[in-house]
C-alpha cells in the first residue's frame, strides 16, 4: 500500500470553482467596485487574496442597502428571493454565481411551497445555503439535522410534506432522518439534493479513512462540507487533524504513522492540498 493516498475528489467542486472564476473575471473588467455577498466560499486564504484586489464582502442585507454603484456576486451558496429584489431596487449590478445544484433546490422549494407543500430541509439551519434555500419558500418551511429533530417533528394529519437536503449533508445520515419522517405516514414526496460530487467526496474519504493510519482533511473552519469529511474519517480513523492549512500540521504535534490519506473540503484550492502533501512526503 503507498505511504500517502491523496483523494482524487480532493479540492474545488464544480459549483465552488465557477464562483471563484466568476468574481476574478469581474475583477478584470474593471467596471466599478466588486461585492460578494457574504464570503464567495468559505476559505479564508481564497477571501483575502480577493480582498488585496479590491473585493469587499458584504455581511448582510444592512451593508446591501448602504450601496449606491458596483457590481455585486452572488456566492455559490446562492441567497433568499429578496436579496435578487434589493439589488434590483438599489440600481446595482448582479452576477449570479449561485451553484447550479443549489439553485435547482430554490426552484423545488419556490414550486411545492406555492402548491401547499410543507418545506422540511435537513442541514444546518445556520448555514448559508440553508437560509438561502428558505428564502424561496413560499410557505412554512422546517430544517433538521439531528435524528432526535426527526422524532419530534409534528404536522397536522394530512399535511403534504416536500423533504430536500443542504447539498452537502451526509448522505447516510439524510437517509436515517428520511426513514423516520417516512414512519409519520404524511404525504411525503422526498427529493435527495445532496450534490453528486459531495457523495463521492465523503465516500471516497471514508474508504481512505478506513485503510489509513493518519488523516488529514483539509478545508475552512467554517466549511459545512469540510466539517462533514473530518466527522467522517474521524469515525474510521481516530489519529485525523483537520487543518486550513500546511500552517496548522506544521505547528502541531502532527506525526506520521504508516500510511497518511488527505482529502480536502470543496472550498480548498489545490495549491494548499499540493503543499501538504509535499510536506508530508518530507516526512516519511
Amino acid at each position: 500500500m503507498e505511504k500517502i493516498r491523496v483523494a482524487k475528489t480532493a479540492g474545488f467542486c464544480f459549483g465552488v470553482k465557477r464562483a471563484v472564476e466568476t468574481v476574478y473575471e469581474q475583477v478584470k473588467k474593471d467596471g466599478g467596485p466588486v461585492y460578494t455577498y457574504g464570503p464567495i466560499i468559505h476559505n479564508e486564504e481564497v477571501v483575502a487574496d480577493l480582498e488585496t484586489r479590491g473585493v469587499q464582502v458584504l455581511q448582510g442585507r444592512r451593508d446591501l442597502e448602504a450601496l449606491t454603484q458596483g457590481t455585486v456576486v452572488i456566492r455559490s451558496h446562492g441567497v433568499p428571493e429578496e436579496i435578487y429584489r434589493l439589488i434590483e431596487e438599489r440600481g446595482l449590478a448582479c452576477v449570479d454565481a449561485t451553484c447550479p445544484f443549489v439553485r435547482k433546490i430554490h426552484r423545488i422549494v419556490e414550486k411545492y411551497s406555492r402548491e401547499g407543500w410543507q418545506i422540511v430541509i435537513t442541514g444546518d439551519a445556520s448555514h448559508p445555503e440553508v437560509e438561502g434555500i428558505r428564502g424561496w419558500c413560499q410557505g412554512p418551511s422546517t430544517v433538521i439535522s439531528t435524528l432526535e429533530e426527526a422524532e419530534n417533528l409534528e404536522f397536522p394529519e394530512g399535511t403534504k410534506v416536500c423533504i430536500v437536503s443542504q447539498t452537502t449533508f451526509n448522505y447516510n445520515k439524510f437517509k436515517d432522518l428520511v426513514e423516520i419522517l417516512e414512519k409519520k405516514r404524511y404525504d411525503r414526496i422526498v427529493l435527495n439534493t445532496i450534490c453528486n460530487a459531495t457523495e463521492e467526496r465523503q465516500a471516497e474519504a471514508r474508504r481512505i479513512a478506513c485503510e489509513a493510519d493518519t488523516m488529514i482533511v483539509i478545508g475552512g473552519r467554517h466549511s459545512s462540507n469540510t466539517q462533514k469529511l473530518y466527522e467522517i474519517c474521524r469515525r474510521e480513523c481516530e489519529n485525523t487533524y483537520y487543518i486550513q492549512t500546511l500552517v496548522d500540521l506544521d505547528t502541531g504535534p502532527f506525526q506520521c504513522i504508516g500510511c497518511v490519506g488527505i482529502t480536502a473540503g470543496a472550498s480548498t484550492p489545490n495549491n494548499i492540498i499540493e503543499e501538504v502533501q509535499e510536506y508530508v512526503r518530507k516526512k516519511f
